[in-house]
C-alpha cells in the first residue's frame, strides 16, 4: 500500500513538472504513435498499423505484468500518445490516476474490458481459495481481465483499436482498415482451427499447476477447466490439499497434459507431472513474452497457434 501511494505521488509530481516545461502532447509531422501496456494489443496495433503507425508495449519483455509500475519514461509516451491502450479492471489502477491528471481531448483511449463482455473470475473446485478458511469469500469478486485469450475477443478488440487508430490518423485510415480486415481473417482462421480440435478431441477439461488465465477462451470453446489459482491471483505456490486434488484429477480421468501459463516457474506444473506421468506444456496467455520471443518477432498468431497444438495434445 505504501510503495502505490510513493507511485501516485511521484506521478503526481512528475506530471506537474512534465505540464511546467512545455511538453507537447501531441508530436506533429511523425506517424502516429500508439502506446500498448501488454503484448497482445500491441500485437494487434502493429498488425494493423503496417508502416503507418508507431506502436510501443510499456510491459518490457518477460516483465511479471501483474507487478508491473510505470517510469517516467512511460509516463511521457502515454501523455505523447494518440491512441493508447490498456486493460482495465483492478491491476490498470495506475493507469486511471495517470489519464486523469493528462489531457486526453485529442487521444483516443482503448479500454479492453470495455471491448467484450467480461465476466467475474471464478473459483473452480479445487482452487486454492477453496481450501482456505474463509472458503475464498472474503473479498467481492473482481471481473477476469484476460479478455484477449478468445481469438474471438481479439477480434473484437482490433476492431476497437482500428477504429481508434483510424479516427486519430484518417490520411492512413484506408490503409488501416485493409491490414484490419486482413487480420480478423487471419484470427477466424485461428478460431476455426481451435474449434476443430475441440470437436474432434476425446475430452473436455484441461488442467492447470498454475494461475489459469484462460476463462475467456475455455468460454469460448466449452472446455472444463481445473486449475491452481485464477487468472489475477497473487499466489504462485499452493498449498498441499490443492496440488493433490490436481494429482488426483489427472489420474482419474487420465488427462495427458498439465498446463503452465507463460513466465512461470512451472514447478508446480512439473511436480504433478511427476507423479502423474502427464505431460508438461505451455499455454500462452499473450499477457507478455520472453526476451527470446521478443527478438524472434513473434507474434499472437504464432503463439496461438503453439496453443493450438498443446491444446491437441491434452484433448486427444
Amino acid at each position: 500500500m505504501i510503495k502505490r501511494f510513493i507511485l501516485v505521488v511521484a506521478i503526481g509530481v512528475m506530471l506537474a513538472a512534465l505540464s511546467s516545461c512545455g511538453i507537447d502532447t501531441h508530436i506533429d509531422g511523425g506517424p502516429l504513435s500508439v502506446v500498448s501496456t501488454i503484448f497482445a494489443p500491441y500485437d494487434f496495433a502493429r498488425a494493423i498499423a503496417g508502416e503507418q503507425a508507431a506502436v510501443t508495449m510499456l510491459l518490457p519483455p518477460a516483465c511479471e505484468s501483474h507487478s508491473f509500475e510505470p517510469t517516467p519514461q512511460d509516463i511521457v509516451k502515454i501523455r505523447n500518445c494518440g491512441v493508447f491502450v490498456h486493460v482495465g479492471g483492478a491491476s490498470d489502477a495506475w493507469v486511471e490516476r495517470i489519464l486523469s491528471t493528462i489531457d486526453t481531448s485529442n487521444m483516443r483511449v482503448v479500454t479492453l474490458m470495455d471491448c467484450v463482455d467480461a465476466v467475474e473470475e471464478t473459483i473452480v473446485e479445487g482452487m486454492q481459495a477453496v481450501f482456505e478458511e474463509d472458503g475464498g469469500g472474503g473479498d467481492e469478486p473482481e471481473l477476469d481481465e484476460h479478455v484477449w485469450t478468445s481469438p474471438k475477443n481479439a477480434m473484437l478488440i482490433t476492431q476497437k483499436i482500428s477504429d481508434a487508430m483510424c479516427a486519430a490518423d484518417p490520411r492512413n485510415a484506408a490503409a488501416y482498415r485493409r491490414n484490419t480486415a486482413d487480420y480478423l481473417a487471419r484470427l477466424d482462421t485461428l478460431d476455426a482451427q481451435l474449434r476443430e480440435i475441440v470437436t474432434i478431441g476425446v475430452r473436455k477439461t484441461i488442467l492447470f499447476g498454475d494461475r489459469f488465465p484462460f476463462r475467456y477462451f475455455a468460454d469460448t470453446y466449452g472446455l472444463d477447466y481445473h486449475a491452481a489459482f485464477p487468472g489475477c491471483a497473487a499466489e504462485t505456490e499452493a498449498g498441499a490439499r490443492t496440488v493433490i486434488f490436481l494429482i488426483e484429477k489427472i489420474k482419474t480421468e487420465g488427462i495427458p497434459v498439465v498446463f503452465h501459463a507463460e513466465l512461470s516457474n512451472a514447478n508446480m506444473a512439473r511436480a504433478i507431472a511427476k507423479e502423474t506421468g502427464a505431460q508438461v506444456r505451455l499455454l500462452h496467455a499473450c499477457h507478455n513474452i520472453s526476451l527470446a520471443d521478443y527478438r524472434a518477432g513473434k507474434t499472437y498468431l504464432d503463439l496461438m497457434g503453439d496453443n493450438a497444438a498443446a491444446l491437441q495434445e491434452a484433448l486427444m
